[in-house]
């Protein structure tokens, strides 16, 4: 993990952009702080006002890379705010724009904002004109500030071919960076363009315009990015026991999906030659192992998820290791759905 840490920071320690690590990805505050003090870092991006909370303990700038929407999640960012955060949250509509604004004046304090643009993905305004109008809305609307641009590259960041990825991460940012101009035209602010992911950190992170790159994975990975040939190196593992060996060729261990996602496939076995995931059911993982395996109820074995955030959302705690050593036990804060449990009182 230090590793994948200090490579990413030492890529951005040259050229004008700079890493804003998600704190998604982990969820945890002893890892965030270590990838803030290796420098090279703006801040933080987080997917939820909820993780922008627990980030808030720690790290003063903090950008939620997503639409927040419902007067209620807008009053607690409006909150986080008044207490001298600097934050900024995306937006793409004049509702999210009206609510922001709403809470932010009820809390007497202004939120930044940038304005995401459609590159081809799950979210965004369309690029240029349709961007601007909506930035002078934005300037128009108090409680709000704009404070520049942004766009996530997401399809082009699982293409496990370089070169193809490369031409579809250039093929969408070019659409974010297209609504740069206009925008400067019309006096707005461009010091923000925000943008990139783990798959795409070199490329999308030496584009001219682009001022910093949401990338999160890296620290810790995943066997779906293992496959892009990424320089980071595979850091956590989901630990299980084996609980049957119901024949010659299968044993069942006790970490199932309620354990380990299996969005991006099935996880992989570590160090256990030959075998294979089957299935996931609730509790159990179904393993196909050669027949001369000596795997038996009782033995430990580790499985290398396929997807780093949904899998890492299901635990409560690493178990931080050097070499066999435990070192520490670090909350993963952030898990959860802080949003529905604040909705319910």
């Amino acid at each position: 993990m230090q590793r994948n840490i200090h490579r990413m920071a030492e890529f951005f320690s040259e050229g004008p952009t700079k890493l804003r690590p998600h704190f998604k990805a982990h969820k945890t505050t002893e890892i965030a702080r270590r990838q803030l003090a290796a420098g090279s870092c703006v801040g933080l991006t987080c997917a939820t006002a909820g993780e922008a909370e627990v980030a808030a303990g720690f790290c003063e700038d903090i950008l939620i890379a997503n639409q927040v929407i419902g007067l209620d999640k807008c009053a607690r960012v409006a909150i986080l705010a008044k207490s001298g955060i600097d934050i900024k949250v995306a937006v793409d509509s004049e509702l999210g724009v009206e609510q922001m604004s709403k809470a932010a004046q009820d809390t007497e304090t202004t939120v930044g904002v940038l304005v995401e643009v459609n590159i081809g993905f799950r979210a965004g305004t369309p690029p240029g004109e349709a961007a601007v109008v909506l930035g002078r809305r934005i300037s128009d609307t108090p409680g709000v500030e704009l404070r520049g641009l942004m766009g996530y590259e997401g399809p082009a960041a699982g293409i496990e071919e370089r070169d193809r990825r490369g031409t579809m991460a250039k093929q969408a940012l070019d659409r974010l960076l297209s609504t740069v101009h206009p925008f400067r035209e019309a006096g707005f602010p461009t010091d923000i363009v925000s943008a990139g992911s783990t798959g795409t950190y070199d490329m999308t992170g030496r584009m001219d315009g682009v001022t910093e790159i949401q990338a999160g994975s890296y620290v810790l990975m995943d066997t779906a990015y293992r496959k892009e040939g990424l320089p980071f190196e595979q850091a956590f593992w989901v630990l299980g026991t084996v609980l049957s060996r119901p024949s010659p060729g299968s044993v069942s261990a006790d970490c199932g999906h309620k354990s380990c996602s299996q969005d991006h496939g099935m996880p992989d076995v570590r160090d256990v030659p030959g075998a294979t995931v089957t299935f996931l059911a609730d509790e159990h993982a179904m393993i196909a192992v050669p027949p001369d395996s000596t795997l038996k109820p009782g033995d430990r074995l580790q499985l290398v998820p396929s997807h780093i955030d949904p899998t890492i959302n299901l635990h409560d705690v690493f178990y931080a290791l050097e070499g066999d050593t435990v070192v520490g036990i670090w909350p993963i804060e952030a898990r959860g759905y802080a949003e529905q449990r604040m909705a319910m009182g």
